[in-house]
This record gives C-alpha cells, structure tokens and sequence, in this order.
C-alpha cells in the first residue's frame, strides 16, 4: 500500500539501540554524558579562540567554525536519542525525521569541506611560509568558510527535497537511532533510483573531491618536512599537521562508507553513524586543541579569569 503525499503515513520507528529497560537504562545515562561532555568541549574552545587574541590566526579562524558544526551536528542527533531512549514508543514525525536528515547532511558535508580547507591552511604555513599572510587574508578565510557552509547547504536541500517526494509504504522500522537520506529509501514504494543516484554523486564529490584537496596538499607538505635538515624542526612541522590529520581520518572512513553502501539494516550502519556521529565529535577537542601548545595558555589564562571574577 502506498501512502500517497504522506497523508496517511506520519511517523518513523527509531530502532537502532537494544529496546530493554536495563540497557536503555545504560545507554542513556552513557550517551547523556559523551554529549555533555562534547558540548562542553566545543563551546569551551570557541570561547578559548575568541577570548586569546594569540590565537586569532586562519587556522584557529577554522577550527572555531568546525567545533560550530560539530556543535550542531550533536544536538540534531544526540537529544532525540535520549529522548527515544526514555520513551516507549520511539517514533519520529516524517517532518522532524527529514529535517533531521537534512541537517544531519548539511553539517556532516560542512565539517568536511572544513577539513578540505584547513587542509590548505596548513600547506600555506609549511610550505609558504613567508607568503602565509598573503595567501591566507582574511577574505579568502570568510570566502572559504561561507563557501563550505554554503555548498553543504545546498547539497543537503537538493537531497532532501528530492526525499520529501518520495511515497512511503507501511514498513515504518529505521533500524538506526537517528533519520539519515539513506536509510529512507528501503521504506519507500516509490521509485527512488533517481534519489539514491543523486545521493551517490553527492557523496562522490565530497568524498572524492574534500579527500583530493586534503591529500594533495598534504602530498606538498610531507614533501617539505622531509627536506628540513633538523629532526626538531621536521618534529615541529609535523606536530601542527598530526592533529588535523587525526581530526580527517576520524570522520571520513565512517561517514563515506555508510553513505556509499547500500541501507539493510547491517548492525555496520548503526556503527558508522554511531562513530562519526557520536564518538568523533567527543574526541576533536581532545585531539585537535586542548593537546596544542598555543591553545593551553589561552584555556589557563581564561580560567584564571573566570576564576578571578567569581
């Protein structure tokens, strides 16, 4: 039977986490910290950005709008978890479930594009160092930052309004425990090939595109630390690259191959989401900023000055 225009058919089954009352028990109290913890981890390093005026340079220009992104993309996702996780029923409204979806993809296509950029950034200042102002002004770092926010955008609005068409049969089960484009299509007794070849060159040109202008760079910039003659100044060079590269690899191998692979209910697709959409997005504060040498000073210095003022 097909629910023509969705007027029959209004609401989506979240099913992605073990349904006993001692394992959502478990998983909410384990999901509600991580998500505490993330948020807190973000807008403590935007305000460590926005308060150091040493650290007022591109790279950090950057960073301060992916912990943005990363901020949105875990209140999309992670309080209809914890909702679901407390509630029996577990549903999701067709309207609340695509507008997940869609910003789902917007900020998942945004912290990419990000990571594509910054890319850049650190080729700049390895490779040309004496032309790093002239290269990186602060037009080309709004320029390049409205450009990822603004392709992700639109990406994400073609998708999800090609998504909307869609008619959708009784089989209401998202085996996930958040709306993703990809898990949608299974549901749907429309033709979705053309949406599912949509999707595919929309994750083909992020996937393929960002990990060409992240892996071209990067192929100029080990070139260069290679030919430094010092072992401290190759250590050097490579410690303001490590971080970043740690913060692409997180997020790419999971989230490229859960939009690539088919949807069928594999226990994986659960795991990817779970991976970029949780447990990356913890770990980039770690990672990326409270371990670097020039964001601990403006941290302490901030906290000295909360402290003071309390």
């Amino acid at each position: 039977m097909v629910l023509r225009n969705h007027s029959t058919m209004t609401w989506f089954l979240l099913l992605g986490l073990p349904a006993d009352h001692p394992s959502q028990a478990l998983f909410f109290v384990l999901f509600l910290v991580i998500y505490l913890l993330t948020l807190s981890g973000k807008l403590l390093l935007i305000l460590v950005i926005r308060a150091s005026s040493h650290l007022h340079t591109p790279m950090y220009f950057f960073l301060s709008h992916l912990s943005f992104v990363d901020l949105c993309y875990s209140s999309v996702t992670v309080p209809k978890m914890l909702e679901n996780l407390l509630s029996e029923k577990k549903t999701i409204s067709i309207e609340d479930c695509l507008t997940q979806a869609f910003f789902v993809f917007d900020s998942g296509g945004t912290q990419i594009c990000l990571l594509a950029v910054m890319a850049y950034d650190r080729y700049a200042a390895i490779c040309h160092p004496l032309h790093y102002g002239q290269m990186m002004s602060d037009e080309l770092c709004v320029g390049l930052v409205g450009g990822s926010w603004g392709l992700a955008f639109l990406d994400a609005l073609i998708n999800t309004l090609l998504t909307w068409k869609l008619d959708f049969c009784e089989t209401r089960v998202i085996s996930n425990f958040l709306c993703e484009i990809p898990s949608l299509f299974p549901l749907s007794c429309s033709n979705s090939s053309n949406n599912f070849a949509v999707l595919l060159c929309s994750a083909l040109l992020h996937a393929f595109g960002t990990c060409f202008l992240v892996s071209y760079p990067y192929s100029h910039i080990v070139s260069t630390i290679l030919s430094i003659s010092s072992t401290s100044g190759r250590s050097k060079a490579f410690s303001t690259c490590s971080s970043h590269l740690t913060a692409v690899t997180l997020p790419y191998g999971s989230g490229i191959l859960r939009y690539l692979m088919p949807t069928s209910g594999s226990p994986w697709e659960l795991v990817f989401s779970m991976q970029y959409s949780v447990v990356t997005l913890l770990l980039n504060p770690l990672v990326y900023s409270f371990k670097n040498k020039e964001v601990k000073p403006g941290l302490k210095s901030m906290l000295q000055k909360s402290l003071y003022l309390s």
